[in-house]
Order: structure tokens, then sequence, then C-alpha cells
């Protein structure tokens, strides 16, 4: 099985989700990236609050923001939108599941959203992981 974690820039959200699950899964049959529906060309980066928070947490995101291709959603099972700016509309003719989870974006000065946002992220995904794995 292979998951695509989307949001609209691939700057945080989806890097946070597919970071995590990649640590946290321990079925090798399971596959996760992430993608963006339109890319940031002046701020193709992780924020640094974003990459100290999850550092905290032990974990390691990182790459640049990635633009979401027709290949990419024909090659998944499983489309989770986890932004709440991104209209599940777009994704009609998508053949797999689409799951979304409406979390909402924060600035990159916004520590304390940013540690909020990725406690729900991790929450969200350790229960997605159990799920699939049941």
């Amino acid at each position: 099985m292979k998951i695509l974690f989307l949001c609209k820039h691939n700057r945080f959200r989806s890097k946070v989700a597919e970071a995590i699950f990649n640590k946290l899964n321990k079925n090798k049959k399971i596959e996760a990236e992430s993608a963006g529906i339109m890319i940031d060309k002046l701020r193709n980066y992780i924020a640094e609050n974003v990459i100290k928070v999850m550092n905290k947490k032990g974990y390691n995101v990182r790459g640049k923001s990635r633009q979401l291709t027709k290949e990419m959603l024909e090659s998944v099972d499983l489309l989770i939108i986890v932004a709440n700016n991104v209209d599940k509309g777009l994704f009609r003719e998508f053949k797999g599941k689409i799951i979304r989870w409406e979390i909402p974006d924060a600035d990159e000065s916004e520590k304390e959203k940013i540690t909020k946002i990725i406690g729900d992220i991790e929450r969200r995904v350790k229960n997605l992981i159990s799920e699939l794995n049941n």
C-alpha cells in the first residue's frame, strides 16, 4: 500500500505527516510520501520552527517541497489531505480512498501553534498506523 499526504505547499503539514509516519510505521508493505498542490517558489523550504519542534520530538523532517503530479496520484492507494485549505473535489477522478484531516496551517513564526499542530498530526498518524495494521 502506498499513501500520499497532501497539503497546499508541502512545506509543513504533509511533510510532518510523512516524517512521523515513516518513522513510526513498522509495516514495510506500507509506504508514505508527501506533496503539495502548488509549490511556493519563494519559500521552498521547511520552516526552522517546524524542524526544531520535530527534532525535539525525535523526528527528522527535511527536503524541498514536491509538486503533486498525475503520476503520483496514479501510484497511491490512499490520499490523505492533511490541509483545511485543499478541496477534496479536486480529486474526483482519484481511484483510491481519500481521507481528509482538516488541519489548519500556521505561520512559520508561530512556534506554539506549530507545536500544537504537530502534536495533532502525530496523534492522527499513530491512529492511522493502528487502523492500517488491524
